[in-house]
């Protein structure tokens, strides 16, 4: 089954932490990307830009309007994403617990793709 990892943090969190734990972080975070790829769980995936690049569609009165940046007030925004391929729900967490982001304060929430409706 696939699920869906996001990975979000507040982006103030991340932009003050020193450069040496940035950097950190992101090395054990491509050597975890690796390691999926090698054993064949990762699926796809992308570092998002800031929210401040991000555009939100509504729906009112029957017209779309654009909003620059995100729609919603949120201590943390979505950074990334990744689908793995895994055995169950236990086999997803485990990999998201590795996640390195989490150690400085972030998130990641672990939703099964929906096989009706994959692409």
């Amino acid at each position: 089954m696939q699920y869906m990892l996001m990975c979000c943090i507040d982006e103030a969190l991340w932009e003050g932490l020193p450069d040496a734990s940035r950097d950190a972080v992101m090395h054990d975070y491509h050597a975890l990307i690796q390691e999926m790829v090698t054993s064949g769980t990762y699926r796809g995936g992308a570092r998002l830009q800031s929210v401040a690049s991000a555009t939100t569609l509504r729906e009112h009165n029957g017209q779309v309007v654009t909003h620059d940046g995100p729609f919603a007030e949120a201590r943390e925004q979505l950074g990334g994403f990744h689908v793995v391929e895994c055995r169950d729900l236990d086999e997803a967490l485990a990999l998201a617990r590795r996640i390195p982001p989490l150690r400085v304060g972030g998130s990641v929430e672990v939703r099964p793709v929906d096989p009706a409706y994959r692409m």
